[in-house]
């Protein structure tokens, strides 16, 4: 049935919902970083700082925010971030994420760590393009396996996450004991008894755990060998030669996640790669590191003239998507406005959660005096406001 989603006007507004909506272990799981997560509230605060400068008597007709990314002819510089356990936040969720982001005319990435398959997904969206994210686990066997799927799938971008070698301590999701499905434990089971909408979806489905590793890696047939599997697996001794690696047996267009640091940058940029993205994995990883619109202007100063650079982290309007752009990133990815999107209303959320962060992008694109996303630059920020 066709939902009425006019009278939610901002992403603040799918969150509440979704937190209403979705499980407890899992909406923790999306709405939450590191240790204190004073890198998670810095990725928003750092944003709000920085003002915009307000200009009048402009032609404001005939305005485009379209763009392209890695080959991606999208309507605004904005890609879905990867995001792990999607399919937990709503039955069959990334299928759903990428039908919306398709739909739109957005590119969608995937997660290692989804809860629906590369096949699933390619099933699912009619074998329309989308991107695949990529872990760097011990076993290169399955990691040459995965890319092999992405290719068959018809992935057009790989997005190779380099900032979880190990994994960062989220404290929520230690105390809410996160498994995919949930434990049938007696506190699971009364909060899940709240959320019945969530629970009639999740029966419809048979997509119940990690579709890209059960059944693919070896020896994990089963949900009893997986938390320890993956506990195992990520590979604290990679490496920018495990890069070169991977961006020879991919062969396509290759993103780079997770820089923070112009070293980094130009590393990345010596790689051959086709962009970076500026990432503190949401603030999920390194509690105390700087936000990703705090460091993006020193990136794309270092970098920018020989690399596409790309930022993620904070982004919870148009606004901050022009922000970022002023800053110098030719895109920005969004994780947790798409998962309220998602949690909320399932695929019309993803696309209502799109629908107003492209309204608010064109609005304050003609308010600054600009009609082209390509004309956006620091000069519709106030001096002062915004990182040197």
């Amino acid at each position: 049935m066709a939902q009425n989603l006019s009278k939610i006007t901002t992403i603040e507004d799918l969150r509440v919902i979704a937190k209403r909506r979705v499980p407890r272990m899992f909406y923790d799981y999306a709405d939450s970083g590191a240790w204190t997560e004073s890198t998670y509230r810095a990725n928003e605060q750092d944003f709000q700082r920085i003002k915009l400068r307000q200009r009048v008597a402009v032609n404001m007709e005939g305005r485009s925010l379209r763009t392209t990314l890695a080959g991606f002819d999208a309507v605004m510089p904005v890609a879905i971030a990867p995001t792990g356990l999607t399919g937990m936040q709503h039955a069959d969720g990334e299928i759903l994420g990428a039908r919306a982001a398709a739909e739109f005319g957005v590119p969608f990435t995937l997660s290692t760590m989804s809860i629906c398959s590369l096949e699933d997904v390619a099933e699912g969206t009619g074998r329309k393009p989308f991107w695949f994210q990529l872990y760097v686990m011990r076993d290169r066997a399955f990691i040459e396996n995965l890319i092999d799927r992405a290719k068959a799938a018809g992935c057009t971008a790989l997005v190779l996450t380099l900032d979880l070698q190990i994994l960062g301590q989220r404290h929520k999701d230690i105390k809410n004991g996160l498994s995919a499905p949930p434990k049938p434990t007696l506190r699971n089971l009364v909060n899940l008894a709240t959320k019945p909408r969530w629970c009639l979806g999740m029966l419809g489905t048979r997509r119940r755990t990690f579709g890209n590793i059960v059944g693919h890696a070896k020896g994990v047939g089963d949900l009893s060998s997986l938390s320890s599997w993956t506990a195992e697996q990520f590979d604290p001794r990679l490496s920018w030669a495990d890069v070169e690696w991977i961006r020879q047996r991919w062969g396509g267009k290759l993103i780079l996640k997770g820089i923070l640091d112009v070293e980094d940058a130009r590393l990345a940029a010596d790689s051959g790669a086709d962009a970076l993205i500026v990432s503190n994995h949401g603030g999920r990883q390194l509690d105390g590191a700087q936000s990703s619109i705090a460091v993006l202007p020193s990136i794309a100063d270092a970098v920018g003239s020989r690399i596409d650079v790309w930022m993620d982290g904070g982004v919870r309007s148009g606004q901050d998507v022009l922000k970022a752009v002023a800053l110098g990133a030719k895109g920005v990815m969004i994780g947790r406005p798409f998962l309220y999107g998602l949690g909320a209303y399932g695929q019309a959320g993803v696309t209502r959660a799109l629908e107003i962060i492209y309204r608010e992008a064109d609005v304050t694109m003609a308010l600054c005096g600009r009609r082209n996303i390509s004309e956006v630059d620091r000069s519709i920020l106030v001096p002062g406001t915004y990182p040197a």
